[in-house]
């Protein structure tokens, strides 16, 4: 009995070890489910809390963007503000809530003054009376020459058309001598295009209208029959091309010298030209404009490439040229040592002005960099000044 009782003893620690044994292996796997369960999760908060500040900054780049599509359309298209009302005496105030003119004089504003039209020609009217008499005895005024006239301008402008009647004095000669004409004639006015009837005044006025003032052509045509000259348009075009070789030769000396300028602004812009070209498929081409302090010169291409730029500086020695940031002007200069670039301050600074008004947070950095970009002006403007 004792025997048996020890060995039923002996069984049930054997089970008792295996049961504590299995158990530990249960919480043992356990453990590991939960581990790797909880790695998987954290994997998955870690990826979704990712994207959501990837998010998060989508939508406030897209939150910019919209607030900088609304400022463009809405908002004011000038940086100007209406300036303070200063409190001298010489100028009037008057309170920002006051509306203020759209447009001609301002209130609060110096004024120009009287213009100066002593410069024109004078020509003379005398005003008379035909018959003062007195209304109650009917005795007539007499003319004093001691009180003189009462004196008075008035500016006017006449246009007219007139013919100009050419007349050249003919002469024939009075002596015996052979091999020359026997009547000669006098040479007379000198004409832009041979043959031509259209006088010098003429041709100034269009070119004047059409190149300075960017006048229409067919708008000038149209004021020409108020003055009683009804001129053809196709007279108006083959003109302009026959006059067009005359300009060649200050054409080039501009050039020249614009090419040999230390200093140089560059600009493009696209021009429609409504020219088939091959190998072009739409018709934008690009105005490219060069800037010195003595000329400019403006170059119409079908490209926006860095070629335009080579093509016409190609002889500079050295030279620094102002411009925006546009990559043709820097492959222009990546291989030159001779050209160097300075950016344009008004562009880097609408960078920061478009930070500012896109986010919030870079709101007081970004004013920071324009306040001192607009020391940069204010000192600039100073220099030239002095």
């Amino acid at each position: 009995m004792i025997a048996v009782t020890q060995e039923n003893s002996c069984c049930n620690q054997q089970a008792t070890q295996v049961g504590e044994v299995l158990d530990v292996q249960h919480l043992l796997r356990e453990n590991h489910t939960l581990r790797w369960d909880r790695n998987f999760y954290k994997s998955l908060l870690e990826g979704a809390t990712a994207r959501e500040q990837l998010l998060k900054q989508e939508i406030e780049q897209l939150n910019a963007r919209i607030r900088y599509l609304e400022r463009r359309l809405y908002g004011r298209k000038s940086e100007k503000k209406r300036s303070k009302a200063k409190s001298n005496s010489s100028t009037a105030s008057f309170s920002d809530s006051e509306p203020k003119r759209s447009r001609g004089h301002q209130l609060g504003s110096p004024g120009h003054g009287r213009r100066d039209y002593s410069h024109l020609p004078v020509k003379e009217e005398i005003f008379g009376l035909d018959e003062a008499v007195c209304p109650h005895c009917g005795c007539p005024y007499q003319e004093d020459p001691f009180l003189g006239t009462e004196d008075s301008e008035l500016i006017e402008a006449e246009v007219r058309a007139y013919r100009r009647k050419v007349r050249r004095k003919k002469y024939k000669k009075c002596c015996q001598c052979q091999d020359i004409p026997g009547i000669i004639t006098a040479p007379g006015p000198g004409k832009l295009i041979d043959k031509g009837k259209l006088g010098i005044s003429v041709w100034v006025t269009l070119l004047l209208e059409k190149y300075l003032y960017q006048r229409p052509i067919n708008r000038l045509l149209e004021s020409f029959k108020d003055i009683e000259f009804d001129m053809a348009a196709g007279t108006t075009g083959d003109g302009l091309k026959k006059l067009a070789p005359l300009f060649e030769p200050v054409l080039q000396q501009i050039i020249q010298k614009n090419q040999t300028e230390r200093h140089l602004h560059a600009d493009e812009t696209r021009w429609q030209v409504f020219e088939f070209i091959e190998g072009k498929k739409s018709y934008r081409w690009y105005m490219w404009v060069f800037v010195s302090d003595s000329t400019v010169v403006y170059i119409l291409d079908p490209s926006r490439a860095a070629s335009v730029l080579e093509n016409h500086l190609k002889v500079v020695s050295v030279l620094i040229l102002s411009v925006d940031r546009f990559a043709s002007y820097k492959s222009f200069a990546k291989n030159r040592k001779d050209v160097i670039l300075a950016f344009c301050w008004t562009h880097v600074r609408r960078d920061f002005l478009d930070t500012a008004n896109g986010f919030s947070e870079l709101e007081a950095w970004a004013m920071g960099w324009v306040d001192s970009i607009g020391e940069i002006f204010h000192l600039n403007n100073q220099r030239v000044q002095h």
